[in-house]
């Protein structure tokens, strides 16, 4: 607040006395001064200092518990879950403390004294605060209950097929193999089975998440989700109906494609107008590339010779060859990186993931690294998470600030060099392969595009648009399932195989709808992005064809990938995608990728139906 000025009033007083040889001299009155104005600088500065001190500790605190959690599983041993969730709650009590928010908000107020880093460091935390606001503690704690109950109803049912219980392992490789029809289907219905059971607690939630944020402000959560862009609701949505559009015109014949030869495949006389959602080798037609197998690029035989320990490694020599420093011995002496031994006495989480512990040089990775290709793109996509990590970690970064550019950022670039790491004249570089090896280029670009490609109308399409409605429009209770189905034939072409009524609730059996919500969009941007700067690498510094690249051992390549790293998120996402690419989000790339393969589905499809 600011202080009331003080003002000193001096009076000349006249002497009444007879009058002397000296003229009388009048006083002046003793000057006026002002106090120095607030400097909002400092005082951010220093509240900045402490808070980014205490939140680094609490971080590292509830990352290392966290990290006992998944590597270090023993049934029915509560330990590591009651400590983790002790941490997790003294993280929440101080991002979201009554005190920190109103000192958020009263620096913010004077954003023009502020130098561009701290307002952002300010509107970060008080981005963290609004998950958490003490100020109704009460909500906060009933929503962390209820997301505990609902992850536990999610990870623990028990889903029965053909008598049988089945782990959803199970269910996604009979759909990826299955080809009778009617057994599909009945893998398809068992593998929706949990939806019914997870609805009134999703709802609960859906109130609990929307008071949340209401609290600091926030009209619903998905708002707030897409605030962490940048923008908001309407903006985020009118970006993933523009990739959408964009995208459409190749999804079309994606579709049109997949109905004939799924239709052929099952020896169905009579194409449906759209896809049965059973058809599909995705619970929810996500993802369609198993329709197809490459020939020449398995890499499975050369790299169980060279053994697990080697892709890792590789990885490393992959990032360094662009510049990067070497990984700190601690990341092989703390990190997770091997399947457990067949006689461990506890279990570990075996999904991909890469940790930053202390905001610091604690850069660790949970895999479980086998000797195949699925791992060997997996391993150069967490190392991309790591090089990420530790290139933001920087003095002029501070902690608040080490994150991505913004949340697709860091999927984008651990994805990109997945790909990268699979095209043909690096693998033929590293002598993974002959360079004379003979593969059918176009079935790999279709493989490809069924999965990149496919994704998209999935993502941002029925994802985005349930949850916005959802969220953000208060979709009826009575209205969920055939919200779903609506957006899935509008965005997808897929229909249910038979009339599924508002007893099921078939999104929730996505598990992010339940425990990564609104937010699903991120995926989407990814990919989006993660072509934007593949193209932009291929073309501009390699001077190679984006179908056919080899980044090995190109500084010029690490210097603009570190440029896009090395801010964190202290830079605006889309400032620094117009600088580095020459031009805003777009899936102009992606559309330039997969271009060579319009010409042979629009080959494949003449005299089809089209009905997208």
């Amino acid at each position: 607040m600011k202080t009331p000025l003080l003002s000193i009033l001096a009076a000349a007083s006249l002497a009444a006395c007879a009058p002397t040889a000296n003229t009388p001299v009048a006083t002046a009155p003793a000057a006026t001064t002002a106090p120095a104005p607030p400097d909002y600088r400092a005082q951010a500065d220093q509240f900045l200092t402490a808070y980014n001190a205490e939140y680094v500790r609490l971080y590292t605190a509830s990352s290392e518990a966290e990290w006992r959690s998944n590597t270090h599983i023993v049934p029915g041993d509560t330990a590591n879950a009651g400590a983790t969730t002790r941490a997790n709650q003294r993280m929440a009590a101080f991002t979201g403390s009554t005190d920190n928010i109103r000192k958020l908000r009263e620096l913010l107020e004077h954003q023009a004294d502020l130098s561009e880093i701290q307002v952002k460091q300010l509107q970060t935390a008080l981005y963290n605060a609004a998950n958490n606001p003490q100020t109704v503690a009460d909500v906060v704690k009933r929503r962390i209950g209820a997301e505990a109950a609902q992850t536990e109803k999610l990870y623990g049912f028990d889903y029965k097929y053909a008598g049988k219980s089945v782990t959803t392992n199970d269910l996604d490789e009979l759909l990826r193999n299955e080809n009778n029809p009617r057994k599909r289907q009945a893998v398809w219905e068992a593998s929706k089975a949990i939806g019914p059971t997870l609805k009134d607690g999703l709802l609960n939630l859906r109130d609990l998440r929307n008071q949340t944020v209401q609290a600091l402000g926030y009209p619903d959560y998905f708002t707030y989700q897409a605030s962490d862009y940048g923008l908001s609701r309407d903006e985020m949505m009118a970006l993933v109906r523009q990739i959408n559009t964009e995208l459409r015109p190749l999804y079309r014949e994606l579709h049109t494609y997949a109905r004939y030869e799924l239709a052929k495949k099952y020896k169905v006389k009579q194409v449906p107008d759209y896809l049965p959602a059973h058809w599909l080798p995705n619970r929810w037609g996500q993802d369609w590339g198993s329709m197809v197998d490459v020939k020449g690029l398995n890499l499975d035989a050369v790299l169980a010779k060279k053994g697990a320990e080697w892709q890792v490694k590789q990885g490393e020599r992959f990032y360094q060859s662009l510049g990067f420093p070497a990984l700190p011995a601690s990341f092989y002496e703390k990190s997770s990186l091997y399947p457990l031994p067949k006689d461990a006495a506890y279990k570990k989480n075996n999904h991909a993931s890469a940790w930053h512990l202390d905001l610091n040089n604690d850069l660790r990775s949970l895999m479980s690294v086998e000797a195949n290709t699925e791992w060997y793109e997996t391993s150069h996509h967490e190392l991309g998470h790591i090089f990420y990590y530790q290139t933001y970690t920087n003095p002029d970064v501070p902690p608040l600030l080490r994150q991505g550019a913004n949340r697709a950022y860091h999927e984008a670039i651990g994805s990109m060099m997945g790909l990268a790491a699979k095209q043909k004249p690096f693998l033929a570089g590293l002598g993974l392969i002959d360079p004379k090896v003979k593969t059918d280029e176009t079935q790999q670009l279709l493989k490809e595009a069924l999965s990149y490609v496919v994704f998209i109308p999935f993502a941002s399409g029925v994802m985005s648009e349930w949850e916005n409605s959802f969220y953000g429009d208060q979709l009826p209770a009575d209205q969920l399932n055939a919200k779903w189905w609506a957006l899935s034939k509008q965005y997808q072409g897929i229909e249910p195989p038979t009339a599924r009524g508002e007893n099921y609730l078939d999104a929730a059996t996505k598990t992010h709808i339940n425990d990564d919500p609104a937010q699903y969009y991120d995926y989407a941007l990814s990919y989006v992005i993660l072509f934007q700067l593949h193209d932009h690498i291929a073309k501009n510094i390699l001077k190679q064809d984006p179908h056919a690249t080899n980044y090995y051992g190109n500084k010029e390549v690490g210097d603009f990938l570190r440029d896009i790293m090395r801010p964190g998120s202290s830079r605006d996402w889309r400032v620094v995608l117009k600088e580095k690419t020459g031009e805003d989000l777009s899936a102009r790339a992606m559309v330039d990728y997969f271009q060579p393969l319009m010409t042979y589905l629009k080959a494949q499809n003449k005299g089809r139906k089209y009905t997208m």
